[in-house]
C-alpha cells in the first residue's frame, strides 16, 4: 500500500469526521521501516530495535499516517502491577507471557483531534489478542503501559478505561544490576478479559495472622530524608513563577465557562473565587464584592448566587472531573460526615435547633452532609447537601420555604438518606476509583444504611461507646419463664452483650502500638485493639464484623467496625483508619481558611453555590500545591493561599516577603516534625 509520510498539512475536526480511519498491523512487513521512521522523528523516546516478542500498528487516514502504536514482551517486575495482579513470584514467571507491554503510543504532531487518542487505544485493543495469538502463540490477557508523569497526565490511558495502579520505582537495569534514575513512571493495566485472574489459576492470598510490628518495620516506616537546602529552587519558587498564578486563576476559571450563560457570570464567579482565596476577613458576598469590584457588585453577586441562570451541576461535574485527574487512585476510599454552620438567625434555609458538632451541644443552626474522597494521592470534598429539618416540611414553616426558594420536590430526608443519595449521584461517574468507605458515628450507627453500602464498600464505620456486641455467636432461644408477667414467645439471644467502652476498660485485651502513618509532627501513634464481634440487632446476633478500638496519647478513644474480610491484614485496617480523618481537615482548611462557614445566604440554591465555590477554590489551591511539587506536595495549603494573594497583589515587595515567610515556615515546619518524630522514634524503640 501506499503510504503518504510528506504531508505534514493538520488534521482536524473530530473522530468521526476521519473516514477512513484503518489500523495496519505493519511488524514483520515491508512497512515497518515507514513506523521505525515516523516513532524515530517525533517520539521523545525516539525509536530502537525491539529484542523478543512485538507487534506495531500504523494507522492511516486515507493515504495519510496519523498514529503509531506498538506492543511487546512485558517487563518482568514491576511492583505495583504484580501486587494488583496478586500473583507470586513463581506465577508471574509461569504467566508473564500473557501480559504485553505498550511501549510506544504517538499521534502525529499535525493530527488535532479531540478523543482520537483514547479511540485508537480501544479500537487496536479490540484486535491485539487475535493479532498477537497467530503470531505467538499465546492469547494475553493484561496490557501494561508506563507514563511519564514530568511529560503527561495519562488522559487518553484514563478515558480509554485503563486502571492506574501505581509509579515505578525510579530504577532501570543494566546488565545484571538496577541503577537508580529517579523518573519515575506511572502504571496503567488495561484487562483484556474480565476473568483473567480465573484464566490464570491465580487463588485468594491465604490468611494471615494479625502481628505487631517489629521493631524493623518500625524503622522502616521511620526513615524520612533529611533537610535539603536546595528545595526551593528546584520546586521553582520564585518571583516569576509566583506572579504567574494570576493568569493561572483566570485559566482556571474560565475551564468552567461553559457553565454560564453570558460573560458578566463570569466575572462575577471570578470575583468571588478571588474573594475567598483573599486576606478578607470576613469572606461572605458584601465584604468580597466591597473589596474587590466596589459598591455595584454586592446586589450582582447577590443575584448571581441566588437567582443567576447558570448551571451549578455542570460546573459540579467539570470539578469532580478535574479533581478525579488529581488525587484519584486504586482503593481511594469514599468518606462521609455531616458540618454543622451555628447561626443566629432563624430565615436561613435548613436552620433549627438541633445538635451542633461545632459547639457541641444543641443550637440554632444549619448542617450539611458532605461526601469526600481519600486515597494515596490526596484528599478533597466531592459534593454536598444541606440537611432540612422535618419540621420545615410542616404547615408553619411554608411562607419561610417560599422565601427561602425551597425547591418544591425536595421532600425530608435523614442525613444517611442524605448520604446515600450523594454516594449514588458521585461514585457511579467511575472517576473516584473506591474500595473503602470510612464514617462517622451518625451513619456508621444507622443499621439501614450500613446495609444498603455492605455489598459494594469494605466500610469503616464509627460507632458510639454504648454500642451492644457479643465477643462471640451467641445461643438464640426463647428465654425461660421466669415465673412472673407474660410467658416469653420471642426469640433473642440468651447471653447478655456488652458495651464497646466495656471491651476497652478490659485490662486482660491486648493492645498493641502501631504507627498508623507519617503526619505533620512525625509518626501518628496509637494504641490498637482489633477483634472479631458480633453486632446486635433488637436482641438477636446479625452479623460479625472487625471492631477496631484505637487509643490516642490524649485519652480519646474512638470506635469503628469494618465488614473487611476476616482474613484482612490488620495493616489494611490501620490504612482505613487513617483515610477516614481527611474529611475532618477538608472542613477546617474551608472553614480557616477559604470561608465556607462565613456566607450569609439564605436561600436553597445560594447555599449550594456557595459550598460548590469553596470546593473550586480548594481545587485550585491544590493545583498550586501540585505545581510547585517535588515529587510529592511540599506546600500546606495555607502556604499555596499566600503566594496566590502575594500573585494577586500585584506588589512586588510583598511577593519577595511572601517567598520569604513560606520558605522560613516550610524550614521551621520541617525541624518541628524532626524534632516530635525523633522524641516518637525514642519511645517505639
Amino acid at each position: 500500500m501506499y503510504i503518504d509520510i510528506y504531508d505534514t498539512s493538520s488534521i482536524t475536526g473530530s473522530v468521526k469526521d476521519l473516514k477512513p480511519l484503518e489500523i495496519f498491523l505493519v511488524s514483520g512487513s515491508e512497512d515497518e521501516i515507514i513506523w521505525d521512521e515516523l516513532v524515530s522523528a517525533h517520539h521523545y523516546l525516539g525509536h530502537e530495535r525491539i529484542i523478543g516478542k512485538r507487534v506495531k500498528y500504523l494507522t492511516l487516514y486515507g493515504e495519510r499516517p496519523v498514529a503509531a502504536l506498538s506492543f511487546h514482551s512485558a517487563i518482568l517486575k514491576i511492583e505495583c502491577r504484580d501486587e494488583f495482579i496478586g500473583w507470586s513470584g513463581r506465577e508471574r514467571k509461569k504467566y508473564l507471557d500473557r501480559v504485553v507491554d505498550n511501549n510506544r503510543f504517538l499521534i502525529l504532531p499535525w493530527v488535532h483531534v479531540k478523543n482520537l487518542a483514547s479511540h485508537l487505544l480501544s479500537r487496536t485493543l479490540k484486535r491485539l489478542p487475535r493479532d498477537w495469538k497467530e503470531i505467538y502463540g499465546s492469547e494475553p490477557l493484561l496490557v501494561e503501559t508506563f507514563v511519564d508523569l514530568s511529560r503527561y497526565e495519562g488522559t487518553c490511558y484514563q478515558a480509554a478505561n485503563w486502571i492506574y495502579v501505581g509509579e515505578t520505582k525510579g530504577f532501570s537495569r543494566k546488565g545484571r544490576d538496577y541503577h537508580y534514575h529517579g523518573n519515575k513512571k506511572g502504571v496503567y493495566l488495561y484487562p483484556l478479559k474480565d476473568n483473567y485472574k480465573s484464566i490464570l489459576g491465580l487463588k485468594p492470598k491465604e490468611p494471615r495472622t494479625l502481628h505487631k510490628l517489629t521493631g524493623r518495620e518500625k524503622q522502616m516506616i521511620l526513615s524520612v530524608t533529611n533537610w535539603d537546602p536546595s528545595l526551593f529552587q528546584r520546586i521553582g519558587l520564585n518571583p516569576q513563577e509566583i506572579k504567574s498564578l494570576g493568569p493561572m486563576l483566570i485559566k482556571f476559571h474560565d475551564g468552567f465557562k461553559d457553565c454560564f450563560s453570558h460573560i458578566g457570570q463570569i466575572r462575577h464567579g471570578l470575583i468571588f473565587l478571588k474573594g475567598l482565596l483573599s486576606n478578607i476577613k470576613r469572606k461572605s458576598l458584601e465584604p468580597i464584592a466591597l473589596e474587590i469590584s466596589g459598591q455595584d457588585e454586592v446586589r450582582l453577586l447577590q443575584h448571581f448566587f441566588k437567582k443567576g441562570k447558570w448551571d451549578d451541576e455542570k460546573m459540579l461535574t467539570e470539578y469532580q472531573l478535574q479533581l478525579s485527574e488529581l488525587i484519584a487512585a486504586p482503593e481511594g476510599m469514599v468518606t462521609l460526615d455531616g458540618s454543622a454552620f451555628p447561626k443566629k438567625g432563624k430565615e436561613s434555609v435548613g436552620v433549627a435547633r438541633q445538635y451542633c458538632g461545632v459547639l457541641g451541644k444543641r443550637e440554632n443552626c444549619q448542617v450539611g452532609v458532605f461526601i469526600g474522597y481519600t486515597s494515596q494521592k490526596g484528599y478533597a470534598l466531592l459534593d454536598s447537601q444541606l440537611y432540612i429539618p422535618e419540621i420545615w416540611f410542616s404547615d408553619e414553616y411554608a411562607e419561610r420555604r417560599e422565601r427561602c426558594d425551597l425547591p418544591h420536590d425536595i421532600k425530608f430526608m435523614t442525613k444517611p438518606q442524605i448520604a446515600t443519595k450523594l454516594l449514588t449521584q458521585t461514585t457511579p461517574k467511575g472517576g473516584f476509583p473506591t474500595r473503602w468507605l470510612g464514617c462517622d458515628s451518625e451513619f456508621g450507627s444507622n443499621h439501614e444504611f450500613l446495609d444498603s453500602i455492605a455489598d459494594e464498600y469494605y466500610y469503616f464505620a464509627d460507632q458510639k461507646a454504648n454500642t451492644l456486641v457479643w465477643l462471640s455467636w451467641p445461643e438464640v432461644g426463647v428465654p425461660p419463664y421466669k415465673g412472673r408477667g407474660r410467658r416469653p414467645t420471642k426469640k433473642r439471644a440468651l447471653t447478655e452483650p456488652i458495651k464497646l467502652e466495656d471491651i476497652a476498660k478490659d485490662p486482660s485485651r491486648n493492645w498493641q502500638t502501631v504507627v498508623l502513618g507519617e503526619g505533620a509532627k512525625g509518626p501518628i501513634v496509637a494504641e490498637i485493639l482489633c477483634l472479631r464481634v458480633v453486632t446486635s440487632r433488637e436482641e438477636l446476633p446479625h452479623d460479625e464484623v472487625w471492631l477496631y478500638i484505637r487509643k490516642y496519647k490524649n485519652g480519646r478513644i474512638k470506635y469503628s467496625f469494618s465488614n473487611a474480610p476476616a482474613d484482612i491484614e490488620r495493616e489494611e485496617l490501620d490504612r482505613a483508619a487513617l483515610m477516614r480523618w481527611p474529611i475532618e481537615q477538608c472542613f477546617e482548611n474551608a472553614k480557616d481558611h477559604l470561608g465556607m462557614d462565613e456566607y450569609e445566604h439564605r436561600s436553597w440554591q445560594a447555599w449550594h453555590r456557595h459550598m460548590l465555590y469553596v470546593f473550586l477554590a480548594m481545587l485550585f489551591l491544590l493545583k498550586v500545591q501540585y505545581r510547585f511539587t517535588d515529587k510529592d506536595p511540599v506546600l500546606t495549603l495555607p502556604q499555596a493561599k499566600s503566594l496566590v494573594q502575594a500573585a494577586l497583589s500585584g506588589d512586588d515587595s510583598r511577593l519577595v516577603k511572601i517567598i520569604r515567610t513560606v520558605k522560613y515556615r516550610l524550614k521551621r515546619n520541617y525541624e518541628a516534625y524532626r524534632s516530635h518524630r525523633k522524641k516518637k522514634q525514642a519511645l517505639l524503640q
